[in-house]
């Protein structure tokens, strides 16, 4: 695969029902990671864009959290139909998604 552009993380930790920091998983983090995936695919960018599921990224009471690089530009409480949001604003214009950006004081 060559360098990618852009590499987007989504968290899809999992911790147990109740636990107090709660999880991307338990917010469809695997549903996120599994949108991206079909956008990238359907849009034939797998050679543009490294996509990754990856553990916690820090702020779990806002989950699902997507993290893109370069510019370490962190999304929360993204929803799955939301992914092409991100593929179209942020990877194809350029501009961050601002409606699901994360807040300063979690990122």
């Amino acid at each position: 695969m060559p360098k990618p552009d852009y590499h987007i993380f989504v968290c899809v930790q999992r911790r147990p029902e109740g636990h107090p920091r709660s999880s991307c998983a338990s917010r469809n983090g695997e549903a996120v990671f599994n949108a991206f995936a079909t956008e990238l695919i359907k849009r034939n960018l797998q050679n543009r864009v490294a996509l990754t599921n990856t553990g916690c990224l820090g702020p779990c009471q806002a989950g699902a959290n997507v993290l893109v690089y370069p510019g370490s530009v962190m999304y929360s409480w993204l929803a799955p139909e939301e992914a092409a949001l991100v593929i179209e604003q942020h990877i194809l214009a350029g501009q961050p998604y601002t409606d699901k950006l994360a807040p300063r004081e979690l990122w």
